[in-house]
């Protein structure tokens, strides 16, 4: 069966990896060339397209819902310390303000340092959520 010729231009970065799978393979490059086009131009490559896109945006959607999910966490987590805090905390006399501001400032800053600690080391609330919710499963 005789081949048609064709004269076909590629990048020079292009060429040298063409070359570089042919001596690999131990082929010709046109017949790299002439599968990877076969490949390109048959019905099933659309196909195997959509599949690999499926996955991808199944694996982007499952991740923002666990995104989603720790955000919810997260909120309601804080709310939930405020309205705490807002309804256990009494108001204090203008002689203790200036003490109890100073505490306030030494107890932030010990908050954020060991907020700095966890997230260095990974631990994270969704997570502990998530472990302390497995472990009374399984205890039921």
């Amino acid at each position: 069966m005789k081949k048609d010729r064709l004269n076909v231009y590629f990048d020079s970065s292009l060429t040298a990896e063409l070359e570089a799978l042919a001596a690999r393979r131990k082929v010709s490059k046109s017949q790299v060339v002439e599968a990877a086009l076969a490949s390109y131009l048959s019905p099933d490559a659309a196909d195997q397209r959509e599949a690999a896109i499926t996955r991808r945006l199944d694996r982007l959607t499952r991740a923002v819902e666990r995104l989603e999910r720790n955000q919810t966490i997260t909120s309601e987590a804080l709310a939930l310390f405020v309205r705490f805090w807002l309804t256990t905390t009494p108001p204090l006399p203008d002689t203790n303000r200036e003490a109890a501001q100073a505490k306030g400032r030494e107890r932030y800053e010990g908050f954020v340092e060991t907020l700095g600690r966890r997230l260095a080391k990974g631990n994270t609330l969704a997570k502990e959520v998530s472990e302390d919710i497995d472990s009374a499963h399984a205890r039921q």
